[in-house]
């Protein structure tokens, strides 16, 4: 059945100069092209290749301590989903990125590529809800998936399998003394450092 509609569309099409038909042409192309990458990504992204999740957005005390403003996560791919789960690491976790000597900053920066791996790590070590080793396995996988050069990533890893030990001890020891690390308020004044900070009262996720 022709609809009143029907009619009207084809007399609009045979009164439109071939130019526009072009151009609406085009525009439908054009809208197929960006619907059909959408719905890509949307695969991808239903699928668990999104293995990255959220950019960092972080603030910092006046000492290099940072603070998430944002959550951040990692989720394995399809290969790795049987033997690790995802990682959410919240919005006010605290963190110094990556725990390098200042002596190897010329080589290894805290704060460089692998910073997003280095704030899981940190968050696995602090919450210890999985194993040292597991957590240590998590951030190389981060970082290829980060694409961080593969000298890096080896000596990070060497490094946290290797003397990571004293810094999960530690976490464990602060975190029996009542240390906490996730926070619900956020210093508004760039003057203050972490250790004046950690003494307000209500600042921190009970």
């Amino acid at each position: 059945m022709v609809t009143r509609r029907d009619v009207l569309k084809a007399l609009a099409i045979a009164s439109t100069p071939p130019l526009l038909l072009a151009r609406d042409a085009s525009a439908a192309r054009k809208k197929a092209q960006i619907s059909s990458q959408v719905e890509a990504w949307m695969n991808r992204w239903m699928t668990g290749e999104k293995k990255l999740g959220g950019a960092m957005r972080v603030s910092r005390f006046r000492d290099p301590i940072y603070f998430l403003i944002a959550p951040i996560s990692w989720t394995p791919n399809l290969n790795d989903a049987g033997k690790y789960q995802a990682v959410e690491v919240p919005t006010g976790f605290v963190t110094d990125f990556a725990s390098i000597p200042p002596i190897f900053f010329s080589v290894l920066r805290a704060d460089g590529e692998y910073a997003y791996a280095a704030v899981i790590h940190d968050y696995l070590y602090w919450t210890q809800m999985r194993t040292r080793e597991e957590a240590d396995e998590i951030i190389k996988l981060a970082m290829r998936d980060l694409k961080v050069d593969s000298v890096k990533l080896t000596a990070i890893y060497e490094a946290v399998r290797h003397f990571g030990g004293k810094a999960w001890n530690d976490n464990a020891r602060l975190k029996s003394q009542g240390e906490k690390r996730i926070l619900i308020k956020f210093p508004d004044d760039p003057t203050i450092n972490w250790e004046e900070w950690k003494k307000q009262p209500g600042v921190f996720a009970t």
